[in-house]
């Protein structure tokens, strides 16, 4: 499959083309609430993760101008978005699970995490450490259509979880949080992360494409002891 830019896929044009009430960083995204999202980042020590039933996890998010990436918003949502992610902890958080609608995701597996899984299950999933990686403005190519689901959870679907069937292996290309071209072709565990992180830039949740008889709340042995 060829490579198509998130703006193919009904993203609003590049903020940079449009003027809006958010100023020039944050032109054709769709507001959220009355106060600008960038003052809330500013705010917060760590902003909670927007939770399913929020719209702008069902929208489509507009791609960011590549001359605005060095500036102190696109900065500080980056380094906001790693530290929510390592707080939490998880491998993967996109921009608009913070409310901000921009095509902007990080995704990292840390070694911690990578032991804290059994050695069984590391192999049946093929997962395996990367380091911190920064995507902005991402375009996704299938390099392997082979089907593969397992269980995978969504931090703004906090307590469930369900099988998801996923592309073998994809090749991800964009921006870094430097505005220097990237590309990464992942396989298993680690592009099961990165397709979960480009549905979220294109308003979907991974309860779009779950086994659905297989959704569970991942607590339940204790709420029905």
């Amino acid at each position: 499959e060829p490579l198509v830019p998130m703006a193919a896929c009904g993203a609003r044009p590049p903020f940079a083309q449009v003027r809006s009430r958010w100023g020039p960083a944050w032109a054709g995204a769709r507001p959220s609430c009355s106060a600008s999202p960038w003052g809330a980042l500013r705010r917060a020590l760590l902003p909670p993760v927007c939770q399913a039933g929020h719209p702008l996890l069902r929208a489509a998010a507009a791609a960011v101008d590549p001359a605005l990436i060095a500036s102190a918003d696109v900065q500080r949502l980056i380094r906001t978005l790693v530290r929510v992610m390592r707080r939490l902890p998880c491998v993967g958080l996109s921009a608009p699970q913070l409310g901000v609608p921009l095509q902007l995701f990080v995704a990292e597996l840390p070694e911690r995490l990578h032991l804290a899984t059994s050695p069984s299950l590391r192999e049946a999933r093929q997962m395996a450490p990367f380091p911190l990686k920064v995507f902005v403005n991402p375009a996704m190519r299938v390099l392997d259509s082979r089907l593969v689901s397992f269980p995978e959870g969504c931090a703004s679907i906090a307590g469930f979880a369900a099988c998801v069937p996923r592309f073998q292996a994809v090749q991800v290309s964009g921006l870094n949080e430097a505005g220097d071209a990237v590309s990464w072709q992942a396989s298993g565990w680690a592009a099961r992360i990165l397709q979960h992180e480009m549905d979220h830039l294109q308003g979907i949740l991974y309860i779009d494409k779950m086994e659905s008889r297989t959704f569970v709340n991942t607590c339940w042995t204790e709420l029905n002891d």
